[in-house]
């Protein structure tokens, strides 16, 4: 008998529901960035990551469609283990993550003494780094 393979991804996921930044009076997340990072923007409310930006956690999904600027909900996955796009500098396992380019996370950089007050911006540890295309992370 062999070992059955886990899917870690659906081990107790923590979701939170939070609102939607806007440029413009248009949201700053749309139906396409639906399982992307993001980050807070706001008291309560959410964007796309960017690049060095604190993560969050991962966009599961949008209330209404895109026409309805100003009156979406994004749903997003704070904490148990998601599977992010990654840009260099790659992360490894063991590591911590932060915000990358379009849509992405990438390796924390090294803690220095100008680390912002309350601590390291880092989120995560990295549990699995497949090639250059994604990694699997615990949100802790």
């Amino acid at each position: 008998m062999s070992v059955r393979e886990q899917n870690l991804e659906t081990i107790a996921p923590v979701l939170a529901t939070f609102g939607i930044s806007q440029t413009g009076g248009v949201d700053n997340l749309k139906d396409t960035d639906i399982g992307e990072p993001v980050e807070l923007t706001g008291n309560n409310e959410v964007g796309p990551v960017t690049n060095g930006g604190q993560l969050l956690g991962k966009l599961i999904s949008l209330t209404l469609s895109d026409n309805d600027d100003g009156e979406r909900l994004a749903t997003v996955q704070i904490g148990g283990i998601c599977r992010l796009a990654i840009s260099s500098t790659y992360p490894t396992v063991g590591n911590r993550v932060v915000g990358g380019s379009a849509g992405t996370v990438k390796q924390a950089p090294a803690l220095t003494s100008d680390d912002p007050a309350g601590g390291n911006i880092a989120r995560g540890t990295v549990l699995e780094v497949n090639g250059t295309t994604d990694c699997l992370i615990l949100l802790n």
